[in-house]
């Protein structure tokens, strides 16, 4: 066994950022396995193309002899596990694909990981770990004065996609107590920054903006969300990795617990002092408001008090900063976006937000 990682899922939103953060700040190698699906860009991970230290392997988790294949060539000392289908919206028009991925294909990839654990010789298995990537959405919703959600609180998924990913926890948790496997398990709030495909709320909201098309904002918009910029999670991660204790579920939140107007108005504004618009008219005049979701979860707040006291760990970034940060980089990486707005995409959000309007 080297220093070598393996990251499941490393061409996605999180996934991306954590493999570009890991060589920046760790320097090891990282074998990177995703299946590159409508979420996968490897254009993300174009710093890194003739860098020795990634190495890019399109597949599948739920393939064991891929798995077998790269456990037995490059013997990781971890895995890091993003690999999972993760936009409500998504689970709801098609919750297949969401079963499959994270539920039948967390089971297969701990399967592999449990037939390389058990053949690593004993320091080998000491020093292994695989790192779950999950979700605050397991959780549940809050209501307005509930207290926020600790690593304790029981699951109560309310869409195909918390559901699934409930049960891929619920999978890894069992495999650590049934098999020993030394795992860790993260559940984060809402993450974003550069890179972030544009069906979510916040690169939506840039990129329809700078293209002059309405802002759908759902129902009121007053869902309650946690706002966690991407560099922040990805060394949170790596803390949790490095030090967490065996079997532990640590939340990582931004401290920022915002209502989704209240984040497009930021946005409207930020573009209005950054780049204006010709007519002088505010980019809050593209607001429209649609038809809400099916079982729109109401309020999410991640309590990350746990990974302060334990691992010494706090977000660097206010959401102050870091929509600054994302709203820059959507305005200067209009390239990479035009590249990701396939037909699939727009096909995606039509679907998605036609018929809304009320």
């Amino acid at each position: 066994m080297n220093d070598t990682i393996l990251v499941t899922g490393g061409a996605g939103f999180i996934g991306a950022n954590f493999v570009l953060d890991w060589i920046r700040e760790i320097g090891t190698s990282v074998v990177n396995l995703d299946k590159l699906t409508y979420a996968g860009n490897l254009k993300t991970l174009a710093s890194l193309a003739s860098d020795s230290r990634h190495i890019f392997v399109q597949g599948d988790i739920g393939d064991p002899a891929l798995l077998a294949e790269l456990f037995s060539s490059h013997k990781p000392r971890a895995i890091v596990n993003f690999a999972a289908e993760s936009h409500v919206d998504r689970s709801i028009h098609g919750p297949r694909d969401f079963i499959k991925t994270n539920i039948t294909g967390t089971f297969e990839l701990l399967e592999s990981v449990r037939t390389y654990f058990n053949n690593l010789d004993a320091p080998e298995k000491e020093s292994f770990r695989f790192l779950h990537v999950s979700t605050d959405e397991v959780y549940g919703s809050l209501k307005k004065d509930d207290p926020a959600f600790l690593e304790t609180n029981p699951y109560e998924p309310n869409s195909p996609y918390s559901a699934s990913k409930a049960a891929s926890d619920h999978l890894v948790r069992a495999y650590h107590h049934t098999y020993g496997l030394p795992v860790l398990t993260t559940n984060c709030s809402n993450n974003y920054g550069p890179y972030q495909f544009p069906e979510k709320l916040i690169p939506l909201m840039i990129v329809n903006a700078i293209s002059g098309k309405p802002l759908p904002i759902y129902g009121d918009g007053k869902q309650i969300r946690d706002w966690l910029y991407v560099c922040d999670h990805c060394s949170a991660i790596r803390r949790v990795l490095e030090s967490g204790r065996l079997g532990e579920t640590y939340n990582i939140g931004g401290w920022n617990e915002k209502p989704n107007i209240e984040i497009v108005h930021t946005i409207c504004d930020l573009l209005d002092e950054i780049r204006p618009k010709a007519d002088g008219i505010s980019y809050r005049s593209l607001i429209t408001t649609v038809i809400d979701r099916p079982g729109h979860d109401r309020r999410y707040a991640i309590d990350a008090g746990k990974i302060e006291r334990e691992l010494g760990w706090r977000p660097e970034e206010t959401f102050e900063t870091g929509i600054r940060k994302t709203v820059s980089w959507y305005l200067d990486h209009q390239a990479w976006v035009a590249d990701v707005q396939s037909g699939a995409y727009r096909d995606w959000v039509e679907k998605n937000y036609s018929g809304r309007t009320i």
